[in-house]
């Protein structure tokens, strides 16, 4: 045990002399996350929606199915109770519910006024707005339609209401999304290196036969980023409590749980890496490229995966990164509990050991 807290002081050392390391392990996460707060707006396509009518009547009917035959929403489900709205809100099946009144075409005919409560998933700010706007759109064109039969104009007033991020923050959005990536690259990018420099150097043969066992080298090569990646992500978590004043609506310890699941889930990828990868500068391109476009791209972080091409959807299921923004924002801004978020967990779960038990056997064959 001595000789490997020594194995493992010895490479925190290494890393602190490592002046590159040290601006990539705390300054690229700081930057990040002061200076990426800008709002990016995006065209949104086939969003799930709810509708709760409480009408039922012909106008509500034609406007849900104007809205259904639009290519921006695809209308999820049907609810009854506006109980049933934060429900379908945290299990995250919408980005937004349309609640029509009571006796809407009653108030349209007799008081030539009828309202439309549209209710948005803010954790997302520009996507709620855009979809404000949209819905908003296709109940003006609506009133046109039906003022051109009567003399009296209609008039059907949308109410917006935004959920979790009332006053569109776009904050709210990229912590989450910076936090993911900042995780990434410590656990995945700066371990592969760290490994693929001990193969290149040859100093890696010489590690795995000393009286340290090898499965002991590679916990030891990984123990300091897991942990520099754990003090990254309070940080990054406290700079947006106290800076941005980003609400923590859940559990703490729940976060910190999924957070450390989610390092291990990149530890592993860049351990997978080290295995296929002989040089650091080939360690460097597979893990920008397989791991950090993906990231941003694929994640839902910028982009809304729904309005992607299907085989972009269908490959986003398999980046680690998308499950972690889920959850992030299930806890911090709705505060969910694990019951809403068990399947994300289950995935990101799956994910690690997958590919560590692919790594063990890559290295047990390079061992024989």
């Amino acid at each position: 045990m001595k000789r490997f807290i020594g194995f493992v002081t010895k490479e925190f050392y290494h890393i602190f002399r490592d002046r590159r390391s040290l601006f990539i392990l705390f300054g690229m996460p700081i930057v990040q996350i002061l200076l990426f707060g800008f709002a990016i707006t995006n065209e949104i396509n086939n969003v799930n929606i709810a509708i709760l009518d409480h009408s039922k009547d012909a106008n509500t009917q034609e406007i849900i199915n104007k809205i259904s035959a639009s290519k921006y929403f695809s209308i999820n489900q049907l609810i009854e109770r506006e109980s049933d709205i934060e429900a379908v809100f945290k299990k995250g099946q919408v980005k937004a519910v349309l609640n029509f009144e009571k006796d809407f075409s009653k108030n349209l005919i007799k008081n030539r006024q009828a309202t439309v409560q549209i209710i948005t998933d803010a954790t997302d700010p520009n996507t709620a707005n855009t979809i404000t706007n949209y819905v908003s759109s296709i109940l003006q064109n609506y009133q046109m339609e039906q003022n051109k039969a009567v003399k009296i104009n209609y008039v059907i007033g949308p109410q917006p209401r935004m959920v979790y991020n009332a006053e569109l923050k776009s904050v709210y959005m990229f912590v989450p999304g910076v936090m993911t990536i900042i995780l990434m690259l410590v656990s995945a990018m700066m371990t592969s290196i760290s490994i693929t420099r001990e193969k290149e150097l040859g100093t890696m043969e010489i590690l795995l036969v000393s009286p340290i066992k090898p499965l002991l080298v590679i916990i030891g090569k990984v123990f300091p980023y897991i942990f520099l990646s754990i003090v990254n992500a309070i940080v990054i978590v406290v700079l947006s409590i106290f800076i941005f004043k980003m609400p923590m609506q859940g559990s703490l310890i729940l976060l910190a749980l999924e957070s450390i699941l989610f390092i291990l889930s990149a530890l592993s990828l860049g351990i997978l890496i080290s295995t296929v990868s002989a040089t650091q500068q080939t360690a460097m391109m597979i893990s920008l490229m397989g791991l950090m476009l993906p990231v941003i791209l694929l994640s839902g972080f910028i982009f809304p995966i729904s309005s992607m091409p299907l085989p972009l959807q269908i490959i986003s299921n398999i980046i680690p990164a998308k499950w972690f923004i889920i959850i992030l924002k299930g806890i911090m801004l709705k505060g969910v509990g694990i019951q809403f978020i068990w399947k994300e967990t289950l995935i990101l779960l799956g994910m690690t050991v997958f590919c560590l038990a692919l790594s063990v056997k890559k290295y047990k064959i390079r061992l024989e």
